[in-house]
């Protein structure tokens, strides 16, 4: 080989040293912690464990994912506001709390809003969602997607729940959100806002006949230990926002915000499948502890969609009109799928 071609593949080489070593040095050794509300049982720990792994894998080892679950880090406003503050650097709530940050997250609390996981996929991953995701880094967060907690149902300690009027006079637990306590006042009920931390004691010291939560926090929080009656009401969606502080965010690399954003919405897919599959276990699981199940009829949760009618016209009309006419456009598409 001549010295003309010797230079030449020295040349190349030195490149491609220089271009591996200019790509190893934008992922720098990081921890990032990530809290969650739900005990490690659940498919929102498996999300976040599918996520640390594909991060890992990703960034050569580099970013380690650390998870913190049942709100070891604080409730959920401490850690929103750690985030804002740049002093936590990630967490997967619901919405509720967000609402408290950005308004317009209150929307998918609506009563009755999708009535598939399918519907749901289609809302969060579509036009809407993006415009949810849009409004954080305002508030000093990041959204990188939305995973699933599931479709909420009403337990309770009192009688099965078959018909509108089997609600009406139950103290229930709801969220710490006016769309939810609206949504039962509707119903007839009692709501008591109070956080997730308090309840499995209130219902426990009976001061609550009820709750409402998806069927896997119902059984991973072992609530079936309190209430005797579960009931398919389907009445609101729940949605898991995957969250990153804005001022971490922004120490990043480009390099290191791709691998994060990639994994999170690899690890949703993968959430939202084992979330659906242990749903449907989780029924069984719950009857054979010793609860009732009762399915809730087609036409009772019609009775029960136009009861809540009036909060969702009312709600409505107290937001953004060009946010509120997405909505309302994007449901009619998504309502159109099976």
């Amino acid at each position: 080989m001549n010295l003309f071609k010797l230079s030449q593949v020295a040349a190349v080489a030195a490149a491609l040293l220089l271009g591996s070593a200019a790509n190893s040095q934008t992922i720098e050794e990081r921890t990032i912690r990530i809290g969650h509300p739900v005990n490690a049982d659940h498919p929102i720990s498996f999300g976040v464990k599918k996520f640390s792994d594909l991060v890992a894998a990703r960034s050569g080892g580099k970013l380690k994912v650390r998870e913190f679950p049942a709100l070891q880090l604080g409730n959920e406003m401490q850690q929103l506001s750690a985030l804002a503050g740049g002093v936590q650097e990630m967490f997967a709530p619901g919405t509720p709390p967000i609402a408290g940050m950005v308004k317009d997250f209150a929307l998918l609390d609506l009563p009755f809003l999708v009535d598939t996981p399918e519907q749901a996929d289609a809302l969060l991953d579509g036009p809407f969602g993006q415009a949810l995701l849009a409004k954080l880094p305002e508030k000093g967060l990041v959204g990188l997607a939305f995973w699933e907690n599931g479709f909420r149902h009403v337990t309770n300690s009192k009688r099965p729940i078959k018909r509108l009027e089997d609600l009406e006079g139950l103290k229930i637990r709801v969220q710490q959100n006016p769309v939810f306590i609206e949504t039962f006042k509707a119903l007839k009920t009692n709501p008591v806002p109070m956080s997730f931390a308090e309840l499995y004691g209130a219902l426990e010291s009976k001061a609550l006949d009820a709750q409402e939560n998806p069927y896997l926090i119902t059984r991973s929080a072992k609530l079936n230990e309190t209430q005797k009656y579960l009931s398919s009401t389907s009445h609101a969606y729940g949605v898991i926002a995957v969250l990153v502080s804005k001022k971490f965010w922004d120490k990043l690399s480009s390099d290191e915000q791709k691998i994060l954003r990639s994994a999170a919405i690899e690890a949703r897919d993968y959430e939202r499948q084992v979330s659906r599959a242990q749903a449907k276990r989780a029924v069984d699981e719950l009857t054979a502890g010793g609860m009732q199940f009762t399915p809730v009829p087609a036409a009772e949760l019609a009775r029960m969609r136009q009861a809540t009618q009036g909060v969702v016209d009312r709600v409505l009309q107290t937001y953004d009109p060009a946010m509120v006419q997405l909505l309302r456009t994007e449901l009619a598409r998504v309502k159109a799928l099976k």
